[in-house]
């Protein structure tokens, strides 16, 4: 992991492309936030309870999954995480002063903002610009989560299928998609979606491999679904 400081907002154009409303952040209040950049290599887990504890974190580039780890050691994916997110998990356990629930892992290489949690917590507070646009990412992140549990009363293979035709065509065979991602798509884990993944590799239906898979039988796969 590499990290360098943050001097200032105004000085840092990929900042604010991707959190445009950190501009309302004054200089004073920034360097009291001791902001910092960390860079991770993919599978590293980057933000948990002991971080959570100490500081808020912005995702400045790649992608993570927020996820829990069950007592049987089980990992439940509750969502992505991507640049101009805020996890929502932190939001909420921060406000409500309770203990961070969740682990954010790094899907790809991924380069993350650390800023005191005290002083993003007082942001939040002070500045409707920043209110807006985390309360309006919380709002989008429950509806999506809500959407996910509509299609819960569809089968896993049919959720999966239809997420495999949706991404795919017949000139669009080769989806860089992982496991975690379509896991979170249709609200599984990433251990059920790779045992169903391995049947269809079985069947013939498609190939995998890290990061991707590829569409050989797009028509028995459509086929499926009209069974």
């Amino acid at each position: 992991m590499n990290r360098f400081y943050m001097r200032s907002t105004s000085h840092n154009a990929q900042l604010l492309a991707v959190f445009p409303w950190l501009s309302v952040v004054t200089s004073e209040e920034w360097v009291k936030a001791q902001p910092t950049v960390r860079k991770y290599e993919a599978n590293s887990r980057i933000f948990q309870r002991e971080e959570a504890a100490s500081y808020g974190m912005f995702l400045l580039s790649g992608t993570a999954r927020i996820s829990r780890i069950a007592e049987d050691g089980d990992e439940a994916v509750i969502s992505l995480l991507t640049p101009g997110e805020v996890c929502g998990l932190f939001v909420l356990s921060g406000l409500s002063s309770r203990d961070y629930p969740g682990t954010i892992t790094a899907e790809s290489e991924v380069e993350a903002l650390f800023v005191a949690k005290d002083s993003f917590l007082g942001w939040l507070h002070t500045y409707a610009e920043v209110r807006s646009a985390v309360f309006g990412g919380l709002l989008d992140g429950l509806l999506r989560i809500s959407e996910q549990y509509g299609q819960r009363s569809e089968s896993l293979d049919a959720r999966l299928t239809k997420a495999l035709l949706r991404m795919s065509s017949e000139r669009k065979l080769l989806l860089n998609v992982t496991h975690h991602e379509l896991a979170v798509e249709i609200g599984s884990s990433r251990e059920v979606v790779s045992r169903a993944l391995r049947r269809y590799r079985q069947q013939g239906w498609i190939e995998t491999g890290r990061g991707w898979i590829r569409m050989m039988r797009r028509d028995e796969l459509e086929a499926q679904l009209g069974d």
